[in-house]
C-alpha cells in the first residue's frame, strides 16, 4: 500500500490541547509544513504569545521562546539583530497582537524589521473567556458585548492588515482563512511566501492574517464556525493580497 499521507516531521506528533474546530492546529501544521519545505528547521526561532497558542512549543519542534503579552515582535526584534541568520516568526492572536501588543506590532512594521508575523485573527478573547477583542465585528455577540459590538459603544473592529499596509517598512501583507480546504491551502501559500522573503534576505516585514474558528466561544459547532468565516468574517476582514 502507498502512503499518500504523513506527518510532517517539525509538527510533533503529540495529543492536541484546543477545543475540538479550533483553528490553531490547523495553523501550527501549515507552518511546520513550510518550515520543512524550506528546510529552515534549525535556522527557525519561533516566539510563542500569551493566549490560546501559548503552548506553540509543545507542537512545532523548532527553538520557540515564550514572551510577555504583546511583546513577541519587540523580541523578534531583538532576536533577529542579534542572529540575523536565523529565521525569526513570532505567532500571534488578535487579542495579542492587536490589543495590547498594538504598539509593538505598528513600530515593528514601521522599522521595517525582517520578521515573519503570523496573525491569528478569531475576533474573540478565547483563553479568558470569549470577551471582546480589537477584531470583534459590529453586533457580534461576546461575553462582554451581550447585545453585540456597537459602533457608537465600543468602536468599529480594527483592520491590521489595512492598518500595517501603510507603512513603508512592511514589505508583504496577505489576509488568509480557515474555513475550507480551498482557503487552507491558500493560507499555506502566503505563510510559505511569507517565509520565503525572509530567507532571500529581503527588507522588511511581512505578516500573515488567518481567520481562525472559534466555536467554543462563538458558541457554535466546528462545521458552523467554519461557514460563519466565509458569510460574516469575510465581510469585515476581505481576503486577499494587500501588499
Amino acid at each position: 500500500m502507498e502512503t499518500v499521507f504523513k506527518r510532517t516531521s517539525t509538527y510533533k506528533d503529540v495529543p492536541t490541547h484546543y477545543c475540538p474546530g479550533c483553528g490553531h492546529g490547523i495553523a501550527h501544521r501549515l507552518v511546520a509544513e513550510v518550515i520543512d519545505e524550506l528546510e529552515i528547521r534549525e535556522r527557525t526561532i519561533g516566539i510563542a504569545p500569551v493566549g490560546c497558542a501559548v503552548l506553540e512549543y509543545d507542537y512545532i519542534d523548532v527553538d520557540m521562546i515564550e514572551v510577555a503579552h504583546g511583546r513577541a515582535p519587540a523580541v523578534a526584534t531583538g532576536m533577529k539583530r542579534t542572529n540575523p541568520d536565523k529565521i525569526i516568526f513570532s505567532y500571534q492572536g488578535d487579542g495579542d497582537l492587536a490589543s495590547i501588543g498594538a504598539g509593538e506590532i505598528l513600530h515593528a512594521g514601521h522599522r521595517g524589521e525582517n520578521i515573519t508575523v503570523i496573525f491569528i485573527n478569531n475576533a474573540i478573547y478565547g483563553m479568558t473567556g470569549g470577551q471582546m477583542a480589537p477584531t470583534t465585528m459590529l453586533n457580534q455577540v461576546t461575553t462582554t458585548t451581550p447585545q453585540g459590538r456597537s459602533a457608537m459603544g465600543q468602536g468599529y473592529p480594527m483592520q491590521v492588515c489595512e492598518l500595517l499596509a501603510t507603512l513603508p517598512g512592511t514589505i508583504y501583507i496577505e489576509r488568509c482563512a480557515m474555513s475550507n480546504p480551498a482557503t487552507i491551502r491558500n493560507a499555506k501559500k502566503a505563510l510559505k511566501h511569507a517565509f520565503e522573503l525572509q530567507v532571500d534576505g529581503a527588507h522588511g516585514m511581512s505578516l500573515v492574517e488567518i481567520l481562525s474558528p472559534c466555536p467554543t466561544y462563538w458558541r457554535m459547532t466546528p462545521s458552523d464556525a467554519m461557514e460563519w468565516i466565509d458569510k460574516e468574517m469575510v465581510k469585515a476582514f476581505p481576503l486577499g493580497k494587500i501588499k
